[in-house]
């Protein structure tokens, strides 16, 4: 039998990795290789962990290092797409922030979608380029342990950006075995990897280089650096990530119709950005039911885009900056009490958060050189929220009752002074999650709550249009949002299946967009559908996953542009099967399907359904370990996403042409990695 290196140097069956997308740890002792009396601690993973009696929804999950490892990827953010239902695009550069879809939502880089690293929150208030920016490519896949994932607006614990999910990333607790990596690949992909541990402590470091396929080079240039201490109880965690790249933006169809450019091919060369996150944070938790964290980040952003071409500035061209540089200072506390009282267990937390925005602004350039100001602002964004839950079973049933109240104020000062200005608002969201055990292999829930997205300052404030200068109106800091899910779950060894009928309304779909400068308003909203996940083991060395999620989506109140949401995709379809072939070789080929979605309001346009598969294949050579992938195998020419709007280029008529505008999926390519325990 074959093994790999586990934590603290301890070893366990490959076969293990194959156990599925919740597998409980175990705790077992390894001998001192020092010779001395104290043993140590280490965590192998055995068993899939049960979710029945537990769980309080259908739709959350738990997935663990051993499915997260064996997952070939193209970028480092499409590790969230082991989520059921939902889907990791890019449309301009490897560098910017992912687009995001799930449950009837374009997320456009994480409004209504929020994740968290070792307790530290990622999405952005007020950004420069979008509300609730989440850029996941600061996670260096190999160094997560887990990732627990949640649906829908039925969390005490939770606040901003969550209505259609959350996602809390978790790094190793406990070191990894030290080890080296390399990687080559097409298209000039080049990426190191390394990790030493000491104790308790470990350092981790993730550098990569690459072109891609496009015609214009991306010359991406990307550094991961994360440290993990052991302080008495606390844990310190340091993380430095530093990216620049060129982007190929999305593309006008009729320019690869024409042979003006091909399909890989650009419009403004000198699209791109460059990003830097520096994060500190320190959490203490134990088994008294404590969970405590504080942090301090660090951020900056300069993005360059160019969307319309020469629709607006026929002479310089429409290309813009957009320029985001911040710090941000919070933390949050809870605990969590067993049978407090009559049965009761009870947990209550409590959140504070600091955005020190220096500067958020929108500039006109040429060829990135700045030639106009469209905006510029210094925002600070401060919120509070206090929280708390309790749970009781009643024999097969089981009550979860909470509730939340946030309050966020923001004070924005404006080159424009009229957009200067002070805003507050607060909600109070109440929760309540029912799961009856029918059976010792059957669970049914019914859960129901409210929840919200924050709005950015600057809309809250402002009383002219930046780009127009005609008069516009005030939002509030706050959208609500309410939700409602039934499901059931059944397990069953070697097989585990779950169904979710889920509904949601948002009272408005308010955006801030960083394209434009102001607020894009919509009409109230509403969504339901279903999703479906099966995990099945039919043999000891083989693993199926297969989940599907269908949501219709509708503004409400009869727009007079027509009532369809642009790129709420229509459905999503994905699944995987991972195959210990012998003892020291390993494969696993996923698939995802997503279908059409509308591209205008009134449904006439949609986007074209599209296909991708990647295969990753491990062997293992004693302390050295051989990867290979084939990412997009069957070459698919489909498209990460596709948009529909005006743009004019060069020569066209001055009000320019409505057109598909598209980001092309990377064509079939291969990386090779080879890593070495030390």
């Amino acid at each position: 039998m074959s093994y790999i290196f586990c934590a603290k140097g301890a070893t366990l069956p490959l076969a293990a990795l194959f156990i599925g997308v919740s597998i409980a740890p175990v705790q077992a002792q390894e001998t001192n290789p020092a010779g001395d009396d104290q043993a140590e601690q280490v965590y192998v993973w055995g068993l899939r962990q049960e979710s029945i009696g537990r769980a309080t929804t259908a739709s959350e999950g738990t997935i663990l290092f051993p499915t997260l490892q064996d997952r070939p990827l193209l970028r480092p953010g499409e590790v969230a797409e082991v989520i059921p239902g939902l889907v990791v695009t890019q449309h301009s550069g490897s560098g910017k922030a992912n687009q995001y879809f799930m449950r009837g939502f374009n997320l456009d880089h994480g409004t209504d979608f929020s994740a968290s690293l070792d307790g530290v929150p990622l999405n952005l208030r007020t950004h420069a380029h979008g509300q609730g920016y989440l850029d996941l490519n600061v996670v260096t896949p190999e160094l997560l342990e887990r990732i627990e994932y949640r649906k829908g607006t039925y969390y005490a614990d939770v606040g901003d950006f969550s209505a259609a999910g959350t996602a809390a990333l978790e790094t190793f607790q406990s070191a990894p075995a030290s080890y080296a990596e390399v990687w080559a690949g097409q298209h000039d992909y080049y990426r190191v990897l390394g990790l030493q541990s000491a104790g308790d402590s470990y350092l981790a470091a993730d550098l990569t280089a690459s072109n891609g396929p496009w015609v214009n080079p991306e010359h991406l240039r990307k550094a991961n650096v994360l440290g993990h201490f052991q302080a008495a109880n606390w844990a310190i965690t340091a993380l430095g990530y530093f990216n620049e790249w060129n982007s190929t933006d999305q593309i006008p169809l009729r320019a690869i119709r024409s042979g003006a450019i091909s399909r890989l091919g650009f419009i403004d060369p000198t699209d791109g950005g460059h990003t830097s996150r520096i994060i500190v944070s320190a959490r203490n938790r134990n088994l008294s039911g404590w969970d405590t964290v504080a942090y301090a980040q660090k951020y900056d952003l300069k993005l360059w885009s160019n969307f319309t071409y020469f629709l607006n500035d026929p002479v310089n061209g429409d290309q813009f900056e957009q320029a985001d540089d911040r710090w941000v200072f919070g933390g949050s506390t809870s605990k969590t009490w067993t049978d407090l009282v009559a049965g009761w267990d009870v947990s209550a937390g409590a959140e504070v958060r600091d955005d020190s925005i220096g500067n958020v602004a929108l500039y006109h350039t040429v060829k990135r050189a700045r030639i106009g100001t469209v905006r510029s602002d210094s925002v600070d964004e401060h919120s509070g929220a206090l929280w708390a839950q309790g749970s009781r079973a009643f024999g097969s049933i089981r009550l979860n009752f909470g509730g939340r109240f946030d309050a966020i104020g923001a004070n924005v000062d404006s080159d424009n002074p009229l957009n200067s200005g002070s805003a507050s608002d607060a909600i109070f969201s109440p929760k309540v999650t029912v799961a009856w055990r029918a059976s010792n292999n059957v669970e049914f829930y019914a859960d129901a709550g409210r929840g919200f997205h924050s709005n950015d300052a600057r809309g809250a404030t402002e009383t002219v249009a930046p780009l127009t200068g005609l008069p516009a109106d005030r939002v509030n800091l706050i959208a609500p949002a309410v939700g409602g899910e039934l499901g059931v779950r059944w397990e069953q060894p070697g097989i585990t299946a779950s169904l979710t009928a889920f509904w949601l309304h948002l009272d408005s779909e308010l955006v801030f967009s960083g394209d434009a400068g102001d607020t894009e308003s919509t009409s109230a909203s509403q969504r339901f559908g279903g999703e479906f996940l099966l995990n099945w083991r039919p043999i000891d060395r083989i693993d199926i996953d297969v989940s599907a999620a269908a949501t219709h989506a509708r503004y409400l109140g009869n727009p007079p542009g027509g009532d369809h949401i642009p790129n709420a995709i229509e459905y999503v379809l994905s699944g995987g099967i991972s195959a210990l072939m012998t003892d020291d070789l390993t494969a696993t080929l996923t698939v995802r399907s997503i279908g059409p979605s509308p591209l205008i309001e009134d449904g006439s346009v949609k986007s074209r359904p599209s296909t991708l598969a990647n295969f990753l294949m491990r062997y293992q050579i004693g302390r050295f370990t051989l990867t290979g992938e084939l990412l997009n195998v069957f070459d698919s020419h489909a498209d990460d996403i596709e948009y529909f709007y005006t743009s004019r280029l060069q020569g066209e008529p001055p009000q320019g042409v409505d057109d598909f505008h598209i980001h092309p999926t990377e064509p079939r390519t291969w990386r090779i990695g080879v890593r070495v325990g030390l």
